[in-house]
């Protein structure tokens, strides 16, 4: 078990200097400048400004989707949103077809300026990738967070994109998880600062 770990954790440090984070245009950025710029946004629109943050996610990053909505916006004070609500993924799965449970809501709930954070180990969910081509077509930035595949359609789709080169569900959760939570923290850390200079 002891060599387990001291690989697992070998590996998942090895992958942390391996992230793949790039802009809209495709220029490639270091994980710190993504971190810094998606930050930057989420605070001018959710934080300064009246928009929203939306996650999206199935399985685990639906988990990661709802824990960082409500870390969000209770602990950093944006406002943020994920339709993971048991009624409506069955109501839309039912009536529509499971493809289009975020497409949905987001057409229904997103205003121009808010942020989509679409979160797929794959990156190649269609429910997933609708959501985010009807994030578009409202007038949302999108922040995709993917893995697996470099082919993957996801991380050419974001005004950010954060990819991890694994295969494995477990190291690209923990990954995605770990740079949602660093945003926020840096976020809520600068703000501390900015207040703690006006006092």
């Amino acid at each position: 078990m002891k060599t387990i770990a001291k690989q697992y954790y070998n590996d998942l440090n090895s992958l942390l200097g391996s992230i793949s984070v790039s802009d809209q245009q495709g220029r490639a950025l270091d994980i710190y400048q993504g971190i810094e710029l998606v930050g930057n946004l989420a605070k001018e629109k959710a934080l300064v400004g009246n928009n929203k943050l939306m996650f999206i996610g199935n399985g685990a990053s639906a988990a990661i989707s709802s824990h960082m909505a409500t870390d969000y916006w209770k602990n950093g004070g944006l406002r943020a949103v994920a339709f993971n609500d048991s009624s409506l993924l069955t109501c839309i799965s039912n009536d529509y077809g499971y493809v289009h449970v975020f497409e949905k809501p987001i057409e229904m709930f997103a205003d121009k300026g808010d942020i989509l954070f679409a979160i797929s180990s794959s990156g190649k969910s269609e429910n997933i990738l609708r959501g985010v081509a009807a994030a578009r077509n409202k007038g949302c930035q999108v922040v995709t967070f993917s893995g697996f595949k470099d082919s993957n359609p996801l991380k050419e789709l974001g005004d950010y994109n954060f990819y991890v080169p694994s295969e494995g569900y477990g190291p690209v959760e923990i990954i995605h998880l770990s740079i949602c939570h660093c945003i926020i923290d840096a976020i809520i850390i600068s703000q501390s600062k900015v207040h703690s200079q006006e006092a």
